[in-house]
């Protein structure tokens, strides 16, 4: 099923960067399900915008044979429920990640809140990181949820799909309302050289936990 479009034409910055290649093309592949309420929201795309104007990232982001990541965000929830939040965007410096930024404040809330479709939206996320038009030396799915798949296929055909294409697929868990669901997604999600799931206890803790997250991601065998 192809992934909904919606409007993007506010952010041609973001569209205008020709198919240059970058180290790494990163999927944030963000659950907005029934689990997730408005201010819980909030947090999370506060939490992914101060991470991407974050000086660290944006150095890390940038040190890279290459001097640049792509980053592309879908919102997901249930069977079929999908939005691209922020198309392919290539970051190479502070105001690329700054219109990154940006780009993620302004997405807003039109999947419909439901079930919690995993497989489904890691199916959707490797097609789409595959789609990446700037070639990468390295892709990477990051999956941030606070509950298990509940719904449409299961995390093992989502694994499936990224290691067909050779990705990567890590994990961010929130563990409030789910203590098991760090274990869970080590077993169920994790897939690829490297793979690893971070933990965030609650929302509050969402955006220092997406900011190690990334780090760790871009910075793939720099970070120890």
């Amino acid at each position: 099923m192809p992934l909904p479009r919606r409007a993007l034409l506010s952010t041609p910055v973001l569209l205008a960067q020709g198919a240059r290649p970058v180290d790494l093309a990163l999927v944030l592949a963000v659950d907005v399900s029934a689990s997730v309420d408005f201010d819980e929201f909030g947090l999370m795309i506060g939490g992914y915008a101060a991470a991407f104007r974050d000086a660290d990232l944006v150095s890390r982001a940038t040190a890279g044979e290459r001097g640049a990541i792509a980053v592309a965000m879908l919102f997901w929830a249930g069977p079929g429920a999908r939005d691209l939040a922020l198309p392919w965007a290539r970051i190479g410096g502070e105001a690329e990640a700054e219109a990154v930024a940006a780009a993620i404040e302004g997405a807003p809330r039109i999947v419909p809140p439901g079930a919690t479709a995993l497989g489904e939206a890691m199916i959707a996320s490797a097609a789409l990181a595959a789609r990446c038009p700037f070639p990468a030396t390295r892709r990477v799915i990051d999956v941030s949820g606070d509950g298990p798949a509940n719904a449409g296929a299961g995390p093992a055909a989502g694994k499936a799909a990224a290691v067909a294409l050779g990705i990567t697929v890590n994990a961010l868990a929130v563990v409030h309302e789910e203590p098991e669901l760090e274990a869970y997604y080590a077993a169920e999600v994790i897939t690829g050289p490297g793979a690893f799931v971070q933990r965030a206890e609650n929302y509050e803790d969402f955006a220092s936990a997406i900011r190690r997250k990334l780090l760790r991601e871009i910075g793939g065998s720099l970070i120890a």
